[in-house]
């Protein structure tokens, strides 16, 4: 059975349902058990996926699996890591070490994230275990979990720069869900409760526009009213955007490829 593991910050659960939820290729789903897996899990049970829920130390091993079925094996990763560069590129490449005693291949859904990450597939090219990070059609790696939202690094620029010089924070429903969590690791502020000094530092930044990236995926159902009070606090004007969900499908069919994964071709 091909064993493949998503390594994933937990800005990505939506997307990491919305795969398994349209893969019937997957015939098994293990959750590793931490509390960074604990929204995911009950996401999975909204939308009626089956999985199972086990610490790493108990996961099974490749040979355990039965033969000719897909596995997936999710690892979901702390918070904690973003805030510094070379915690999380530590913390992920140790992570990828003990994922490959399991899985056959190693999805990593980060992105450069402070430029730490843009070497992992070539870090481990001669590893056992296949390895795989977030990119686009050009092979590029997304800069950050925003632009794999929209698509490309240039839908990203594209968005930058369409604002003209002012200032713009991007929201997709998992960023608005964790926008507290977010403006930390962004070093935006130490306390984002202190909403007033919050705001004078997104004005002196020259914060104008709150871009409302909408990926389609709102498992959390209150995208809306999250992005407006977000709006409201900062005093930020709302720009719709349409996120694109073609590159994580395209970098999930690649990895299933990889490890020749049944129903690499139905996405």
């Amino acid at each position: 059975m091909p064993v493949l593991s998503f390594i994933a910050c937990r800005i990505f659960e939506n997307e990491i349902v919305y795969l398994i939820k349209n893969d019937p290729a997957i015939d098994e789903v293990i959750v590793v058990d931490n509390e960074d897996s604990k929204k995911l899990q009950g996401k999975l049970d909204d939308v009626d996926c089956s999985y199972k829920v086990l610490p790493v130390d108990k996961l099974p091993q490749k040979s355990e699996h039965e033969g000719g079925k897909f596995a997936l094996i999710v690892d979901l990763l702390e918070f904690a890591l973003d805030a510094s560069p070379e915690k999380l590129k530590k913390g992920v490449y140790e992570e990828i070490e003990t994922m490959s005693k399991y899985a056959d291949g190693v999805l990593v859904f980060y992105g450069l994230c402070g430029n730490v990450m843009g070497q992992v597939e070539s870090d481990f090219k001669n590893h056992p275990c296949y390895v795989g990070i977030l990119k686009d059609e050009k092979g590029e790696v997304m800069d950050d979990c925003i632009a794999a939202s929209l698509g490309s690094r240039e839908m990203y620029l594209d968005a930058i720069m369409g604002c003209k010089g002012e200032g713009i924070y991007f929201l997709t429903p998992m960023q608005a869900t964790y926008w507290k969590d977010m403006l930390k690791i962004a070093r935006i502020t130490p306390d984002p409760d202190d909403i007033e000094m919050t705001k004078y530092v997104f004005d002196y930044s020259g914060y104008k526009k709150v871009a409302k990236v909408d990926t389609g995926l709102d498992y959390d159902r209150d995208f809306e009213e999250r992005v407006g009070e977000f709006s409201r606090l900062f005093d930020l004007d709302v720009v719709e955007m349409k996120g694109d969900l073609g590159l994580i499908e395209r970098c999930y069919k690649n990895a299933k490829s990889r490890i020749n994964a049944p129903g690499s071709d139905l996405m």
